[in-house]
């Protein structure tokens, strides 16, 4: 009985010194800054303004407390719009949690300056630029990657230009005559065909010779490499 007594003793004074001096469960608003350090972090090298909302976690969610935490970005998921950041805990039968963000990013993004037809070469003055929030990662914030390019389609003026939009230039044309070039170990053969379909640089071409015969290559400044 006294033995019993002493130990209820003892596990109630080790439950009264653990509720005073250690935390009963992890804080929320810890994951919350270990989240924001990871958005702010990762998205420094953004141009334009980056705007994040953390939004609190369910008060039930209730984790055990603990002495290292790591944010990372789940598979497929980007630090933009409505998304997610996850926090695991790295100490031995650790958990992990996803939190909900909202991130805005406002870009000066490259748009169409006026109405342009489908097939225009971009020029210079094609484009103009605009402070716009965005929700996707796939505009333009630099005049040299798309000067040069070709619409795949119309658009309208004030159009936000995107990968989907433009195409490079042909480098070879349906039914152009061009020079075919085959290289080896010791040997440079040249001669000629008809291309057989359209060919932007570093793309497969079909070419038709005077034999008849239709032959695969690569687009290579106008003219066509043939694989030995």
């Amino acid at each position: 009985m006294k033995n019993l007594l002493a130990l209820s003793l003892l596990l109630l004074h080790s439950f009264a010194a653990y509720a005073a001096g250690a935390p009963a469960a992890q804080s929320h608003p810890q994951i919350n800054r270990v989240v924001s350090a990871f958005v702010q972090q990762q998205t420094a090298t953004l141009d334009g303004k980056v705007d994040y909302q953390i939004e609190a976690l369910d008060p039930r969610i209730v984790l055990a407390p603990c002495s290292k935490l790591e944010a990372f970005l789940p598979g497929g998921s980007q630090l933009i719009g409505k998304t997610s950041v996850g926090v695991r805990c790295t100490d031995r039968n650790g958990w992990k949690i996803l939190v909900p963000v909202q991130i805005k990013v406002t870009l000066a993004l490259l748009v169409s300056a006026r109405q342009l037809p489908s097939g225009q070469v971009l020029q210079e003055q094609d484009i103009a630029r605009q402070m716009i929030e965005i929700s996707r990662t796939d505009g333009y914030t630099d005049a040299t990657q798309v000067i040069g390019k070709v619409l795949r389609y119309s658009i309208a003026a004030g159009q936000i230009l995107r990968s989907d939009m433009l195409r490079a230039p042909y480098s070879v044309t349906q039914g152009q005559l061009v020079q075919t070039i085959a290289r080896g170990r010791g040997f440079n053969i040249r001669g000629e065909g008809v291309a057989m379909n359209n060919a932007s640089e570093g793309q497969s071409v079909q070419v038709r010779i005077a034999s008849g015969r239709t032959i695969s290559g690569t687009a290579r400044n106008g003219a066509v490499e043939i694989s030995p």
